[in-house]
């Protein structure tokens, strides 16, 4: 065999396993989309026939669907920041030298991350109990009113974007703290002799040397939020009212309990379009902001 024809060699295998398991799926997911393919189709393929641009027509007469996408915008408008906000903090705190332990708590705070969802779902509805949670017990002890959490419209997306935020931010925070021990130390300390306090070095400093992080971080959480799906699965199935149902969850609904496949797939490329034009528009305003 020539030299030239080696790497090829190698690659082969990763490129049919991806052809397979990746793109010919994608492919075949979005014929799905411009066909009637429903549970009739499953027991005859000959009632499939296409309706090219029928199913994306019908999505956006669908109230179902703008629920669910309002929902899922509320989420990542809210999540995504706090998310953020909270990592950093975190990672700031454990990058210090003068806090003890530093290396049992971050893997404390990264613990939630690596544990099964299922686990941490049971842990917060007890939480979130109306009447045994710890939660409204200290509300109570406050003398504050007590919240149904997770059966009030207008407390249970708060309830999982809380829970959400508290099992993922530990991922970021390790992001951070890679990114806060790339910063030179001198920089600090040519500050310091500046007269510069730890605010301005952290506004003048350490903000601007972690633009490229916060940027990965800001387009990584807002495409893992955008797919919201586990969280109001296990603890709400979308209640009360659709007040957390998202857009994952209705193209769940749509292809695995109803089983109309071919709105479902237009579904899942209608996200996939809005995921794309918000990596888009971070990315620009990435750029712009480093300039």
């Amino acid at each position: 065999m020539k030299p030239r024809y080696a790497p090829y060699l190698f690659i082969t295998p990763a490129l049919v396993l991806l052809t397979i398991f990746l793109f010919l799926p994608v492919v075949a997911s979005f014929i799905l989309s411009l066909t009637n393919f429903d549970v009739c189709c499953l027991g005859d393929f000959i009632n499939t026939k296409f309706v090219f641009l029928q199913n994306y027509i019908r999505l956006l007469s669908d109230p179902l669907f703008w629920k669910a996408t309002k929902n899922t915008l509320y989420f990542a408008f809210v999540g995504v920041p706090l998310s953020i906000f909270v990592s950093l903090m975190a990672a700031l705190l454990l990058n210090n030298p003068l806090i003890k332990f530093r290396n049992f708590f971050r893997t404390g705070y990264f613990t939630p991350v690596v544990t099964t969802l299922v686990a941490v779902a049971v842990v917060w509805r007890w939480l979130y109990h109306p009447e045994y949670g710890p939660i409204n017990y200290f509300l109570k002890l406050l003398d504050l009113p007590t919240v149904n959490w997770l059966e009030d419209p207008r407390w249970a997306m708060p309830a999982i974007i809380i829970m959400a935020v508290w099992k993922n931010f530990g991922y970021n925070m390790v992001i951070f703290l890679a990114g806060l021990q790339a910063i030179p130390q001198s920089y600090y300390e040519a500050a310091a002799i500046d007269g510069a306090d730890e605010v301005k070095s952290f506004f003048y400093i350490t903000l601007p040397l972690l633009k490229p992080t916060t940027l990965f971080v800001f387009i990584t959480t807002t495409i893992g939020y955008l797919q919201l799906f586990a969280e109001p699965y296990i603890m709400t199935q979308g209640g009360p009212l659709n007040s957390t149902l998202s857009i994952v969850q209705y193209m769940y609904n749509h292809g695995f309990k109803f089983f109309n496949l071919g709105y479902a797939s237009a579904i899942s490329y209608v996200l996939f379009l809005m995921i794309f034009c918000f990596s888009v528009i971070q990315m620009k305003i990435g750029k712009l902001y480093e300039r």
